[in-house]
């Protein structure tokens, strides 16, 4: 089943996916704002997936990669509600979250509404919960809360990144650094202290809101924010798969 596939959504969305069957908790890739699953270290975890006989899912989020839908309507809560139908759809038992940048902060919120049972642990990979408020300047909130679209230049490709006023708006409903984090389950964060884009403190102060006692946070010192290099693969596939040995 690892070629693409499509589910759809009671509303007529189809949701890109590929699917690898294995053993062990599912692994749930979780990609960043205006990324899909054709991304390396998507694609690196699902070939490791693949190559170890472990169970992997992985997502395109509606309005992105193969998936249907207009960006621009894209939410959290939309995208949360999606990467849950499929984790419904095709895995029954507990997963392992493994969310990079936007997909970090989607990771926690999809560990929220999953039961405890099923959260075997978590990745993050640059996790960039509550961005909508500390990544955003006060004059671009109140353009976005006055219903106004913000770009800005964008460094991995040609056109600016747009923030939508409904992103934001929904992303101003699911802060989470403010507060306790009520999720137990082993959490591992990569973060590159050469990172432009989120700050490396912001995965301290993750760590430290968090509930869960077995939480570790790894430093890679001249690491940027997408950690994608050779070595830095080589380290989140490390980290998934302990994670996913402990959990059996």
């Amino acid at each position: 089943m690892t070629e693409l596939r499509f589910h759809e959504m009671p509303d007529g969305r189809r949701i890109a996916y590929r699917f690898a069957t294995g053993g062990g908790p599912t692994i749930v890739f979780l990609p960043g704002y205006m990324s899909d699953m054709a991304g390396g270290k998507a694609s690196a975890v699902f070939d490791w997936a693949v190559s170890q006989w472990r169970t992997c899912l992985l997502v395109d989020y509606s309005g992105c990669g193969e998936s249907s839908g207009d960006f621009a309507d894209g939410t959290l809560s939309r995208w949360r509600d999606e990467v849950l139908a499929l984790i419904e759809a095709l895995c029954p038992g507990p997963v392992v979250l493994v969310g990079s940048s936007m997909g970090g902060w989607l990771m926690l919120l999809v560990a929220l509404a999953l039961p405890a049972e099923r959260r075997a642990g978590l990745v993050g990979i640059a996790a960039a919960p509550d961005f909508t408020t500390w990544g955003r300047s006060d004059a671009d909130k109140a353009r976005l809360a006055a219903g106004e679209t913000v770009y800005e230049p964008n460094q991995y490709g040609p056109e600016p990144t747009p923030t939508h006023p409904g992103f934001w708006a929904d992303g101003q409903e699911h802060l989470l650094l403010g507060d306790d984090i009520g999720l137990d389950c082993p959490v591992r964060l990569l973060h590159g202290q050469a990172d432009p884009d989120v700050p490396w403190e912001v995965s301290m102060r993750l760590a430290a809101v968090v509930r869960s006692a077995d939480v570790q946070v790894t430093l890679i010192k001249d690491g940027d924010h997408r950690l994608s290099r050779d070595q830095d693969i080589a380290l989140l596939l490390r980290t998934v798969a302990a994670l996913v040995g402990e959990a059996g």
